[in-house]
């Protein structure tokens, strides 16, 4: 596993999410988040049990979650009770390239940029929002956020124009390394469109 890509990914998150920078620490990286439920998160390479029981012996506000880049096998023994382990989630890698992205029928592409990020939208003739995604630039690094379909649209392929269309706008930015964060629903789309795992990612979080 690259350290350089779980950096890449942090760092394009929190300008996706509009966060203050991510901050450097011993163990990784901190995003000050400051959402109800969503305070503080630790970004962590590896699973270092040593690591992993300081932090969780020292940190016990509610809202602080960890990142953990390792199975929860690795994960869960040095956590303390008062962490919740949630359900796994999948940082994956993509090389950027441009491709020919052709909204289906009915429906209607817009791109926008916005600072350093982009967004892609696909909108019905009524103007409702069917299906977005974004994604933040960084440098050679581009970092997919927020790709979601409404209910009524799903199984149409729509996710598929979404990131072709973020894929090109990235690559014609000079961008030329995707990277992502997936929930298991979320890989089997991303795999299909030649994303490939990069690691294992256990998210934990301390519960009121």
């Amino acid at each position: 596993m690259s350290v350089d890509i779980v950096r890449a990914w942090v760092r394009g998150w929190a300008v996706s999410r509009d966060t203050q920078p991510p901050v450097e620490e011993f163990w990784g990286l901190r995003v000050d988040v400051g959402l109800p439920g969503h305070l503080v998160r630790h970004v962590l390479p590896d699973a270092s049990p040593a690591v992993l029981r300081h932090l969780a012996g020292t940190l016990d506000t509610p809202g602080t979650w960890l990142k953990v880049c390792a199975p929860a096998e690795q994960v869960t023994p040095s956590l303390t009770p008062a962490w919740a382990v949630q359900l796994p989630e999948f940082m994956m890698t993509a090389r950027l390239r441009r491709t020919r992205v052709t909204a289906p029928d009915g429906y209607t592409l817009a791109v926008i940029q916005r600072g350093q990020v982009v967004t892609a939208r696909l909108l019905t003739a009524d103007g409702e929002m069917a299906a977005r995604g974004q994604i933040a630039l960084t440098g050679a690094t581009g970092v997919v956020d927020k790709v979601e379909t409404a209910a009524a649209h799903r199984r149409r392929g729509l996710g598929s124009v979404v990131m072709g269309a973020l894929s090109t706008a990235a690559a014609e930015r000079g961008a030329t390394t995707g990277v992502l964060l997936a929930t298991a629903d979320g890989k089997a789309l991303y795999t299909t469109l030649g994303w490939q795992q990069h690691t294992v990612v256990t998210p934990a979080v301390v519960t009121a």
